[in-house]
């Protein structure tokens, strides 16, 4: 599976009342990463819309100043849905922040949606296994 990086420096813009990033910032981030996994691998950015966003699970705060780094990967396809999971951490790091999955779908130019046709990824190792059986059961 094709693995996608973006890099963030977290700013006195992005942080919450508690001094810590604010859950709605890295969300967006969240999903504009996943979203370039997506079109990258699609090809028609044009032709992508968020479906959904799959509770993303905060693991540890993040404070300012720190380099985050979001790995994104394409994990399950359907028909007209593209299901990527993400996974921040701090550059250099290995730590889990945080993690979740987006879902995406494939749409025409008046919003219907059509077919893609991607072919599932292949699984390179466990945890891909892991990840892909977890993208199957969500809704």
């Amino acid at each position: 599976m094709k693995i996608f990086n973006t890099s963030k420096l977290v700013k006195s813009e992005d942080l919450n009342h508690h001094g810590t990033l604010f859950a709605g910032r890295l969300a967006e981030w969240f999903i504009e990463g996943a979203f370039i996994t997506a079109a990258g691998i699609f090809g028609d950015p044009s032709g992508l819309v968020c479906k959904k966003l799959h509770g993303l699970a905060f693991n540890a705060p993040v404070k300012k100043g720190a380099i985050i780094n979001l790995e994104t990967k394409l994990v399950l396809v359907g028909t007209t849905s593209i299901k990527v999971y993400g996974k921040v951490t701090k550059v250099n790091g290995t730590e889990s922040l945080v993690d979740g999955f987006v879902t995406f779908v494939c749409v025409d130019e008046n919003g219907k949606k059509k077919a893609h046709g991607l072919l599932q990824p292949k699984a390179q190792n466990e945890e891909d296994k892991r990840l892909i059986e977890i993208a199957k059961k969500l809704r």
